[in-house]
């Protein structure tokens, strides 16, 4: 389902040279992952004999009953498309192997033998095993008759036998599955082989690990996976040996992990003495969407790994999405990162106007100030702008511009927090002016439709733009990413300035910045008073309902055009533009997902209504973003031509609306 698949690691109870309670223990462990609806159930290294057993890798027993377990393996699961993943060593060519098994339908699908034998300090895995690498870096398609299976494919790369879309399904289109295998130390090496298994089109690394328990080494190894997750764009699905292998030198914690693309999704490591099992929901369809948009995976030869590549049959969908959705993603849940992020998002935006300011030569920033969000955060941006060029605040102009659909709340704010921060203030009514324009092109004023808006907004703009001339300085946007996505501003008005700081940053996140600031308002302002006086203006700034103020206020002269009224929640917005965005999902999916995270928020009525209002504006609105000013890129989102988003401006929606 929109190219969800459930993945399960597993730590399961054994004994140590007991291979008939390890496979009876796995096969247990692993028909709770079936009945979970399971794609893929991932088990320790060596996980049937276990992982310590020392020289007794050497007698014939030991070897013959793990091979026979892995046959009651592949029996137990003849009738599941779960694909199970098992430990094991196996003789090959007269060598032995550290082995992880494939076992689908009944069948053997793949063997991987381990390239990286670690032989040092605890570890002495070169006793007992050979290193695969010269099996796994073969360029021919090599393969072992198995007893009881036949011919099985060695690899470490094994790919969907189903059609590319997954079986054809439309949901499903788009969700191309394919594993690369790494067995434990395969991760720790300069280059591990997932690596190049991503680059040759793996989107999810299976590890079956024996890492013991060292002070501290769960954190680096947790930092292994994440990060090796993120370089690959792929999810990592890892699991570890437990507490129940020998401890005659060593210790085993049983740490499991679900990563994805630097995400963890599920992650176990409390030494539990009996079988765990953690479950993740990984969004496949995402990821193969990411790759082809961002890094550089079209630059790779992958002929050889498809050449000897082992494959899989259909496997088992996700019927209901056990995943946390965000409704707020580009807003971190964490508060320290949320913070962390702000002040970056603030310095990226100081540098960036810093940088224009000396390069154009600028003898003044020029801002139109309305008391609202975007205008408040771009002259806080401007003012500390200010200090990190040692120019006196007194160099920064700011203009109020009151007009027909102007507060008092929003203006005065606008005049207190100006005088606060020390800058030229000038007001300027745009009233007369409109007055005249509309006598000019014959517009009744009574008749308030966007000719009535739109002329507002081109007079602040123009009076922004001459002011700026004439002071030789140059106009600081103000709009932000929400409003260039919907296209909420008007053309060759709001949506034009010299150099836009808030270009990159989403209404949602916005709202955040400003808090952060207030917060923090002692750091960057010396006197204190002054510095809580803003930090309560800017308070009230983030209470007041966001406006353009464009329409007459209410009779109790209170705003009465509110934008969230007209558009639908920014939120839910941010929400859809974030995952058509980045990961180029279709409206079916957004519609999915959104349902999910804002469940028991907004019906699901205003969801669709919201979405189909989010395409429509998206594509109509292109040709705004054609020709939006620059402006500093500050997360993976943006939507200038010169950065990330580049599309027709006369784009077709209808299919997009009608899925």
């Amino acid at each position: 389902m929109f190219g969800f698949y459930r993945f399960a690691s597993v730590c399961p109870n054994l004994k140590v040279a007991d291979t008939a309670f390890n496979t009876a223990e796995i096969i247990r462990c692993g028909k709770l992952a079936q009945e979970n609806g399971t794609a893929v159930t991932v088990f320790p290294e060596l996980c049937i004999t276990g992982y310590t057993c020392s020289d007794l890798f050497h007698q014939e027993l030991l070897l013959k009953n793990a091979y026979g377990s892995l046959q009651k393996i592949a029996e137990a699961f003849a009738d599941s498309d779960m694909i199970v993943a098992v430990g094991l060593p196996l003789r090959m060519f007269g060598r032995l192997y550290n082995c992880a098994a494939f076992v689908q339908r009944g069948q053997l699908i793949a063997v991987t033998p381990k390239i990286h034998l670690p032989n040092q300090r605890e570890f002495y895995e070169k006793r007992h095993f050979n290193s695969g690498r010269d099996l796994l870096n073969s360029a021919d398609r090599i393969t072992w008759d198995f007893p009881g299976f036949g011919e099985v494919p060695v690899t470490n790369f094994i790919r969907s036998g189903v059609s590319s879309v997954a079986g054809c399904d439309a949901e499903n289109a788009g969700a191309e599955i394919c594993f690369g295998v790494e067995l434990c130390e395969d991760l720790w090496t300069p280059m591990p082989p997932s690596g190049e298994l991503a680059l040759a089109g793996a989107n999810v690394i299976l590890n079956l690990s024996a890492s013991d328990a060292l002070v501290g080494k769960g954190d680096y190894r947790r930092n292994l996976v994440m990060n090796q997750s993120a370089r690959c764009m792929a999810a990592y699905v890892y699991s570890s040996a437990g507490v129940q292998e020998s401890t005659t030198d060593m210790v085993f914690s049983g740490h499991l992990m679900i990563a994805e693309n630097g995400s963890m999704l599920a992650e176990r490591k409390d030494y539990g003495r009996e079988s765990e099992i953690i479950y993740a929901d990984v969004d496949v369809q995402r990821l193969n969407m990411q790759r082809l948009s961002e890094g550089s995976f079209q630059d790779f030869d992958a002929t050889p790994y498809f050449a000897t590549a082992a494959e899989f049959g259909p496997l088992p969908e996700v019927k209901v999405l056990n995943r946390f959705i965000c409704s707020t993603p580009f807003v971190p849940g964490n508060v320290e990162t949320r913070d962390s992020n702000c002040r970056e998002i603030f310095n990226i935006q100081c540098a960036g106007l810093a940088k224009r300011m000396e390069a154009s030569h600028s003898k003044r920033a020029v801002v139109g100030l309305s008391g609202g969000l975007d205008s408040t955060l771009a002259l806080l941006v401007i003012a500390e702008t200010f200090k990190l060029m040692n120019r006196p605040a007194s160099e920064i102009l700011v203009l109020t511009m009151p007009g027909f659909g102007t507060t008092n709340r929003t203006k005065n704010n606008a005049v207190t927090m100006a005088e606060l921060l020390g800058v030229e203030l000038r007001t300027v009514s745009i009233k007369d002016a409109c007055m005249q324009h509309f006598s000019d092109i014959g517009h009744d004023p009574a008749v308030l439709n966007v000719t009535y808006e739109n002329v507002q907004a081109r007079e602040r703009t123009q009076i922004l733009m001459d002011v700026a001339n004439k002071e030789g300085g140059i106009v600081v946007g103000t709009g932000d990413l929400s409003e260039i996505a919907l296209g909420w501003s008007t053309y060759n008005a709001d949506h034009m300035s010299m150099y836009a700081v808030n270009c990159d940053i989403p209404k949602t996140l916005v709202r955040h910045v400003v808090a952060w600031y207030a917060d923090r308002a002692r750091n960057f302002i010396a006197d204190e008073k002054t510095a809580d006086e803003l930090s309560a203006v800017l308070r009230d700034i983030l209470d007041t309902p966001v406006s353009p103020e464009l329409l007459p206020a209410d009779a109790n002269g209170q705003i009465a055009q509110k934008t969230e009224s007209i558009l639908g929640a920014y939120e839910i917005h941010d929400f859809y533009l974030y995952h058509f965005a980045k990961y180029g999902a279709e409206p079916a999916k957004l519609l999915y997902l959104a349902k999910i995270a804002f469940a028991g928020t907004y019906p699901d009525e205003e969801l669709e209504r919201c979405l189909k209002l989010f395409v429509r504006r998206f594509f109509t609105q292109q040709f705004k973003r054609s020709c939006i000013p620059d402006g500093p890129k500050v997360g993976t989102i943006s939507l200038s031509p010169r950065a990330d988003w580049r599309m027709p401006s006369d784009a077709s929606f209808s299919d997009w609306l009608e899925s």
